[in-house]
């Protein structure tokens, strides 16, 4: 299952339309092991397509570089749906790499928060997973952040 914040929520809907009709995309980080998602990195689309998204290699890069320096991991890969259903393309199967990640598809044809729908990847196969969002995250995962 997913937790995630409700700002990250509002935070993905609004880049979601502000980028529609071109796919959406990027990562959120959360400390390594915490399945904690806290910082969100919007990525540019370099495919600039409707049907499709590729992160811009040379940010990946940095982003990832980043993200090591700071012990964070990609706990959320996300990416919207402009005008197909919120589950993952045989493209996004294919190019699923982080089998620890949530995948979460933004569907902009329905942009709800109960639309918004989360995917484990790994080794090609994809299970659909509950996404919980919350408004304050538990206790005993702030500590976890902060160890």
């Amino acid at each position: 299952m997913l937790t995630i914040h409700t700002r990250l929520i509002d935070a993905l809907i609004t880049q979601a339309l502000n980028d529609h009709p071109v796919e959406t995309c990027g990562i959120i980080a959360g400390p390594v092991g915490s399945n904690l998602p806290l910082r969100l990195i919007p990525m540019q689309n370099v495919a600039q397509s409707e049907t499709f998204f590729m992160f811009d290699p040379q940010q990946q890069m940095q982003v990832w570089k980043e993200m090591d320096a700071r012990r964070e991991e990609p706990i959320v890969i996300y990416h919207s749906h402009t005008s197909s259903q919120a589950y993952p393309s045989r493209t996004d199967v294919e190019f699923a790499t982080e089998p620890q990640s949530h995948y979460v598809i933004i569907p902009t044809t329905h942009v709800y928060p109960e639309e918004i729908r989360s995917f484990r990847i790994v080794d090609q196969m994809v299970i659909e997973e509950r996404v919980r969002i919350v408004h304050q995250y538990q206790p005993e995962l702030e500590l976890q952040m902060v160890a």
